[in-house]
């Protein structure tokens, strides 16, 4: 099982590195974490890291403030290298430089590696840089070339629910694009405000099964 390496680049612990953490990892404010934090917006346990199926995965454990990834809302997340992980005030960087630097260049996104392997030694002026707050395509620069695989090893009724519900987005999205029209000679769509609020309300629906699934 490998180690893990965290680097925080923002809050009063800024500047330290945990090297090789073995996992699973536990990160709050209490001294019985295994990395504490300095930080009074951080819960006692605030975050646990963990492997799965040779994924780490990050669990929030009911923080009173929530986790970010990457500047996303989570409870549960499987983590890659180049990760930014916010709990409280602070942030930390997940994996070593030679880690993210391989990820990066498999993404092609040389110029993110390059903002990431500066953020936690600052830019010349004391103060780091931010590249989660000033790339407003961060997030989306970190998502791999493929969609995320299908969990393995599901009972029949656990394949049959996930089918179910990805059944049902399917067939709301399929109704949806039917709504279409199209203008300018394919240059632009549009789309009635009843469908527009079907939509939202999928997003809506996405956002409570994250929710419930965190919680599971």
């Amino acid at each position: 099982m490998q180690a893990v390496t965290l680097r925080v680049l923002e809050g009063a612990d800024r500047g330290r590195v945990f090297e090789s953490v073995a996992p699973p990892v536990s990160i709050g404010r209490e001294a019985g974490n295994t990395i504490q934090l300095n930080d009074d917006r951080v819960s006692r346990f605030h975050i646990k890291l963990q492997y799965d199926h040779e994924n780490v995965v990050l669990t929030d454990l009911e923080s009173t403030n929530g986790t970010r990834v990457n500047g996303e809302d989570t409870q549960l997340r499987i983590l890659r290298f180049g990760d930014m992980i916010s709990v409280g005030r602070s942030t930390l960087l997940f994996g070593t430089r030679e880690q993210i630097s391989d990820r990066m260049q498999k993404l092609n996104r040389p110029e993110l590696e390059k903002k990431l392997n500066s953020s936690d030694s600052g830019n010349g002026n004391g103060s780091p840089e931010l590249p989660w707050q000033t790339d407003p395509n961060y997030q989306l620069g970190l998502i791999e070339g493929q969609p995320p695989v299908l969990p393995k090893g599901l009972s029949p009724g656990q394949a049959a629910q996930l089918a179910e519900l990805i059944e049902y987005l399917h067939m709301n999205l399929r109704k949806l694009l039917a709504e279409v029209e199209f203008e300018n000679r394919g240059e632009a769509v549009r789309i009635g405000s009843i469908h527009w609020q079907k939509i939202l309300d999928l997003q809506s629906r996405l956002a409570e099964y994250l929710k419930q699934v965190g919680r599971s």
